[in-house]
């Protein structure tokens, strides 16, 4: 009974239970996510968005399962579900930069009841550059810069770049077995990187990129027809030189790159900190005090690096909201009225609201 009952859970049903309300309650609008880690991230963003009339509830895909994941945050499409009450909100994945070769890659892009993360997914959003030196700063107390991210993850980013461009070529064309995210992640991913000479990581990184781009053009010569119109797709798409690294596959980005970051450079702020303590310290039992308050204080950065929210000035997150604030004012209109209305509620057509 409960799945029977969950499945008429629909925009329109809610739209109809809407009118049953005190006419000055705002209108609530149901947002499906894919799992519980993304639930902060989006219940952060559309709040920001929220205005007197609509505002927003952030939910998992299914109320009568554990079932969790892009997939089934947008089986409701099929089902005529999303509308002007109930939305998703997803990872954008390679999807967003497929645009429509696959299914899932139409509806993430064409459906106006959809919105996505444009950058890979949230985790990119995490590993942001310029908030990075905040998340050392919450993990160690210590404000110190001893490392440029913002620099770094620029030039690493312009030296995957044409790899990137060849990664998203193999996906569209069918090659991807032959050159994997996986395979990406192996040839950019930074292991001890040099924090004192950066340039010597960023010279072995160039050194494996270009031998990998050697390999894909030897076996995939077809692909010179198309290379350089793709690349300049993707930048029209927002995906710039220098902010390649936020178009990766989210967890290879934090695991393989930013987190050898973030471990050394709060390694070597949380030595400087006890350094300091001990120097300061007038006898050995202010000294053990200090180190213990200190160490009880700071934190791991993985954990900061989950909970910051310093990432709201980037350009993609900006863009969402943007796509947001234009669904909420479509909604107004006596057109958006009568797409409710309208048996095909949820799939982008002439009368929709707007798709980006």
């Amino acid at each position: 009974m409960s799945k029977r009952l969950s499945r008429n859970l629909t925009s329109r049903y809610l739209e109809a239970a809407h009118y049953l309300r005190s006419k000055q309650a705002r209108r609530k609008i149901f947002a499906y996510v894919e799992s519980y880690d993304d639930v902060l991230f989006w219940s952060q963003l559309l709040r920001e968005v929220e205005t007197e009339e609509y505002c927003f509830e952030v939910m998992l895909p299914s109320r009568t399962s554990l079932c969790k994941g892009k997939r089934m945050a947008l089986t409701n499409v099929t089902g005529e579900q999303l509308g002007r009450n109930m939305i998703a909100c997803v990872d954008a994945d390679y999807d967003y930069l497929m645009q429509g070769v696959t299914d899932t890659s139409r509806t993430v892009t064409t459906n106006p009841y959809v919105f996505h993360t444009y950058v890979y997914a949230i985790e990119s959003f995490q590993c942001y550059a310029p908030a990075l030196h905040d998340v050392c700063v919450m993990a160690t107390l210590n404000d110190r810069r001893i490392f440029d991210f913002e620099a770094f993850l620029a030039a690493f980013s312009e030296i995957v770049w044409p790899l990137f461009v060849w990664s998203i070529w193999c996906y569209r064309y069918g090659y991807y077995k032959s050159f994997s995210m996986a395979d990406f992640c192996t040839v950019v991913a930074i292991s001890n990187p040099s924090f004192y000479h950066p340039e010597q990581t960023l010279e072995q990184l160039r050194h494996r990129v270009n031998r990998k781009i050697g390999w894909l053009q030897h076996h995939f010569p077809q692909a010179k027809g198309h290379y350089t119109q793709l690349g300049d797709e993707l930048q029209r798409l927002g995906v710039t030189p220098s902010t390649t690294y936020l178009y990766m596959r989210g967890h290879d980005l934090c695991d393989n790159v930013v987190s050898p970051l973030l471990a050394g450079v709060c390694e070597m702020l949380r030595r400087e900190r006890e350094r300091e303590i001990r120097r300061l310290a007038e006898h050995s039992t202010q000294m053990q005090n200090e180190l213990s308050a200190y160490q009880h204080a700071a934190s791991p950065f993985e954990e900061m690096l989950r909970k910051h929210s310093a990432y709201r000035d980037a350009e993609p997150y900006r863009r969402i909201q943007a796509d947001v604030r234009r669904f909420l004012s479509e909604l107004k209109s006596p057109k958006s009225e009568k797409d409710e209305r309208n048996p095909s509620d949820g799939l982008s057509g002439p009368d929709a609201p707007q798709a980006r």
